[in-house]
């Protein structure tokens, strides 16, 4: 073999190894994707993941199987993700809960931002605030009055410990100055029972979540947490709206892969996902449900998870909740 020969040859073997992932890249994907969803069927991360993959798999022709594994307020889901395989074909669409938040309050397996490969923030939701029926306030400014009147007496239910509903309290209890009661359940489902029963006098949940009541006439609405108005509740105001600009909060919901998934692997995720939302039918079905779309870039979902992070470890910190590391 001549010198060129030999130097094209050794030259292939160098390459070899990398023809596969890059072959597999212009393929992706080419069998069914599992997409973990860390919650129970039938909440606001299960809606989103499902109108979302599903039209992914339109686009794709592969299917896009939902894998529901709730446990730990999506912290379980969430690392069987951390641990996956990095081929792609295991991604989650997570919350701000198991992302962001979970991290910070309690031991969990895994690093977001090491362990996990960010691709595309895909939807907020926001939280709103409500109060029973028998509390004598129409809007923010009068329950912050009613709640100082009564220091310690006023009482605010949450999903659970460390929760976003739960923190959404206590940023309330900060910003506004008040001493109101946390009261934690295990899922929105018995917290609002009992928001309805008049057992406690309020909460903040996902919008969704508490729509129906709204509209039955059983809660009355206070304020949501989002920059503007929802369109399915295009009469209560926003935190803003009513002075308190800093009372922002939204949950969020993003898709991951695990760490060391290929970047070619990750654009062909984000390009699908994105391109799925960006479907007028799968916006309108979204949007019914409270959500807004965004569909940004990797290195901006990185971004944007530690600044959340941050957030809410200072939200932790200066209301002293106990945390279990």
């Amino acid at each position: 073999m001549t010198i060129p020969g030999r130097w094209l040859a050794g030259l292939f073997l160098a390459l070899f190894p990398l023809l596969p992932s890059v072959t597999s890249a212009q393929d992706f994907p080419a069998k069914p994707i599992k997409l973990i969803v860390p919650f129970p069927a039938g909440g606001p991360n299960d809606i989103i993941a499902r109108v979302v993959g599903q039209r992914m798999s339109e686009l794709s022709g592969q299917p896009v199987v939902i894998d529901n594994r709730g446990g730990q307020g999506g912290v379980l889901g969430t690392d069987a993700v951390a641990k996956a395989t990095p081929d792609g074909y295991t991604i989650a669409i997570s919350s701000a809960g198991a992302l962001a938040i979970s991290p910070s309050m309690e031991k969990v397996a895994y690093d977001t931002l090491t362990d996990l490969t960010p691709v595309t923030l895909v939807a907020t939701v926001p939280e709103m605030l409500v109060v029973a029926t028998n509390v004598p306030a129409k809007d923010i400014g009068e329950l912050i009055a009613l709640a100082k009147a009564q220091p310690g007496k006023l009482n605010f239910a949450s999903s659970g410990p460390g929760s976003l509903p739960h923190l959404a309290g206590e940023l309330f209890k900060l910003t506004a100055k008040i001493d109101i009661v946390h009261v934690p359940y295990r899922g929105a489902a018995p917290a609002v029972n009992d928001l309805l029963g008049q057992q406690v006098q309020m909460t903040f949940l996902d919008l969704p979540v508490l729509l129906p009541q709204v509209k039955a006439g059983t809660l009355r609405p206070i304020a949501i947490g989002s920059a503007m108005r929802a369109q399915t509740a295009p009469d209560v105001p926003t935190t803003a709206e009513a002075g308190f600009a800093d009372l922002r909060i939204e949950n969020w919901y993003g898709m991951v892969a695990p760490k060391g998934t290929p970047k070619e692997i990750v654009a062909a995720l984000h390009g699908l996902a994105t391109k799925a939302m960006a479907d007028p039918a799968v916006r309108e079905k979204l949007a019914a449900q409270g959500a807004t779309l965004v569909g940004d870039d990797p290195e901006h979902f990185r971004a944007f998870i530690a600044d959340e992070t941050k957030k809410w470890a200072k939200v932790i910190k200066d209301a002293g909740v106990d945390t279990a590391k």
